[in-house]
């Protein structure tokens, strides 16, 4: 069951990131968007609300909670950036998976979503400045800081993640 949860593994926060592995998040986040459109465009409805695994959301549901997730993402970044080491808000992401725009919403939707704010949080990103990157945000659940280096190699996990638990949901089922 853990391999089906984490496909890739969970994330786990190195002590240093260099300018390299940056470099190599924020393409990972740029391409995203494209990578799921192409993971899931050939999908029919019943394959879109298929779990992933047991008791895991469907497809479309992993789909709209990249759109959430992300968008939770960039707006935390750009706490970090404009106040000094704001309180970031949590959300209940199981529960916005059961909302009306997540059950009633094409997915072309939220990726047509994904284009758009990872486009911005991209660009964002490219033009950080070092002591950027070095600002915080504080998480309340846990009361840990984070800086952006880290939640930065933390979403392009993110988005692997669940683009492996598409790909490899494809995969079992032969599609």
């Amino acid at each position: 069951m853990e391999a089906l949860k984490y496909p890739i593994g969970r994330f786990t926060a190195l002590p240093e990131y260099t300018p390299a592995m940056l470099q190599g998040f924020i393409k990972d986040i740029h391409y995203l968007p494209q990578l799921v459109e192409i993971a899931v465009q050939q999908l029919d409805e019943y394959q879109l609300q298929t779990p992933y695994r047991p008791d895991g959301w469907t497809v479309a549901q992993v789909v709209h909670h990249l759109a959430d997730s992300h968008m939770n993402g960039y707006i935390r970044m750009k706490l970090a950036l404009t106040e000094e080491q704001p309180i970031i808000k949590p959300y209940e992401e199981g529960e916005w998976a059961k909302l009306p725009d997540v059950k009633f919403i094409p997915i072309n939707v939220s990726i047509t979503l994904l284009h758009a704010l990872h486009t911005r949080w991209t660009n964002l990103m490219e033009h950080l400045t070092a002591a950027d990157w070095e600002r915080t945000f504080i998480h309340p659940a846990n009361g840990t800081q984070h800086n952006l280096k880290t939640h930065a190699a933390n979403y392009a996990w993110h988005g692997k993640h669940h683009l492996e638990h598409i790909l490899r949901l494809k995969e079992r089922m032969d599609w």
